[in-house]
């Protein structure tokens, strides 16, 4: 089994930056891609950002340019560093494990709340 736990998220104002991080555990070897989606009140969770274990990266156009996505494989750790915040990334945001066999892993998801 693979255990995500997510932490890093707030109440920022617009224009802020907040980074969250996502802590892996368990059979990590079995993980390909990593990846942050997120789900605002009432809409359909989506992906944000992905990054495979080679380090290649793909963004949501609605950040690109704004969000950055990392992980550093020796503390089993995933990153999304978020610059210049809108009010439109308000969401839960949620760290995805995905193994070669597409089966998926999921963390509790934490909150990031963007004021204007």
């Amino acid at each position: 089994q693979v255990q995500l736990v997510e932490s890093g998220g707030g109440l920022v104002q617009a224009g802020e930056s907040l980074r969250l991080s996502c802590a892996a555990s368990g059979s990590i070897f079995r993980i390909n891609v990593m990846g942050w989606y997120r789900q605002a009140p009432g809409k359909q969770r989506e992906l944000v950002a992905a990054i495979t274990a080679g380090g290649s990266s793909a963004y949501a156009d609605s950040v690109k340019g704004r969000f950055t996505i990392s992980r550093d494989n020796a503390k089993n750790t995933l990153y999304l560093q978020m610059d210049s915040l809108k009010p439109e990334d308000t969401a839960v945001y949620y760290c995805n494990g995905r193994t070669r066999n597409l089966n998926d892993h999921w963390g509790q998801g934490t909150q990031v709340t963007v004021s204007s």
